[in-house]
């Protein structure tokens, strides 16, 4: 009888593709954090800044239209995560700049 040893699960394509986005932001000097389940994968950036993955599209919210009530999100294929990286990047840029720190506080990502 031939027995099997158990193998770890391979990664999920959406974990991939969230892996290889966080290892193009670490070129940015901008650390996240991965999560993955259900067939998704979500990087944690900064505060309001999620960018959530699936084997094909990464998407991450880029505003609020106050007309229709809704948020607006900015995709990029998972093909191109350099690109995707650098708008990411940008929107990083917008979002630290707008943020205050009072004095006590530090910045929770540097």
């Amino acid at each position: 009888m031939l027995v099997m040893e158990p193998q770890p699960p391979l990664p999920s394509q959406a974990l991939s593709a969230a892996q290889d986005l966080q290892h193009a932001l670490d070129r940015h000097g901008i650390p996240t954090d991965v999560n993955d389940g259900y067939g998704l994968a979500v990087l944690s950036v900064w505060s309001g800044l999620l960018v959530w993955c699936d084997e094909r599209l990464y998407w991450w919210r880029t505003g609020w239209a106050p007309k229709g009530r809704r948020a607006i999100y900015a995709w990029h294929s998972t093909l191109e995560p350099v690109r995707t990286a650098h708008r990411v990047a940008l929107r990083y840029a917008d979002l630290r700049a707008s943020r205050t720190f009072s004095e006590t506080e530090e910045p929770a990502c540097r």
